[in-house]
């Protein structure tokens, strides 16, 4: 079966500067897909891409077959949720009304919210972790704890597809690991996860399938267990290191020898 969201052969840059060049990337569907690299290496600038933030200059991104930058905004956000870096939340909101901004695809100039929308926004906390903060003000709370809000706010807009930009960045390991698993259970209950991540091991363990990328190229791409090795590592990350069984799944595991 054709991925639903595919770059084909895509170029993407700022200005005059080229970031990626002829890029080329099946997602796969109903699957958990890491994209690693070193900093700078265009990761972001390609989830930029998948959601009409960046049109390439060449080549085109594609979903079901049609240009996505032929959707209009609420039609693409309503099959693809985004979860950008930095983001920056309103003055004097509250965690419970910034989680039901996710709502806004579903909403029109005619609809008023309804028992749906409370539900997804309940239930989007809940997965985050973040229930309990509800009636709390954004900017009173950690880094760790904010992160987790925004999350809660992508997880309201219930897409079939969860783009993921560092998604467990400011948590601590017991939380990452716990928004990891969240992510699993997603993809096993149907959903697409496409996720940014620095931590390779986390990538080998939690994701069904890995993109490597290097200097705007994908240079390696598949499940785990096939493409992750010291070579691999050493070119992308410029990291000379063995890989061994993780002791708990038995994923490839980086060990840094130097």
């Amino acid at each position: 079966m054709a991925a639903r969201l595919t770059a084909q052969d895509i170029t993407l840059g700022y200005g005059e500067r080229v970031v990626s060049a002829h890029v080329n990337l099946d997602v796969p569907d109903g699957a958990f897909t890491a994209i690693v690299g070193a900093n700078a290496c265009g990761k972001s600038t390609l989830l930029r891409s998948f959601v009409r933030l960046l049109k390439p200059s060449a080549g085109t991104v594609g979903f079901d077959g049609r240009d996505v930058n032929g959707y209009r905004p609420k039609a693409i956000a309503r099959q693809v949720g985004f979860l950008p870096q930095g983001l920056v939340a309103p003055e004097n909101i509250i965690v419970r009304r910034l989680v039901a901004r996710g709502r806004y695809p579903h909403q029109s100039m005619l609809s008023t919210w309804s028992a749906e929308d409370e539900r997804a926004v309940q239930q989007a906390m809940a997965a985050a972790g973040v229930a309990e903060l509800a009636e709390r003000g954004v900017e009173e709370l950690s880094g760790g704890q904010r992160q987790r809000v925004w999350v809660a706010m992508v997880l309201a807009q219930e897409t079939p597809y969860l783009l993921l930009d560092e998604p467990t960045t400011f948590l601590d390991i017991a939380h990452q690991y716990q928004l990891l698993k969240l992510f699993a259970r997603l993809r096993d209950e149907g959903r697409t996860i496409i996720a940014v991540l620095h931590d390779v091991n986390q990538a080998c363990r939690f994701a069904d399938h890995v993109v490597a990328m290097k200097a705007g190229r994908v240079v390696a791409e598949g499940a785990p267990a096939d493409i992750v090795d010291a070579e691999l590592i050493e070119e992308v990350f410029d990291l000379p290191c063995v890989v061994v069984p993780d002791p708990v799944t038995g994923t490839p595991m980086v060990v840094p020898t130097a």
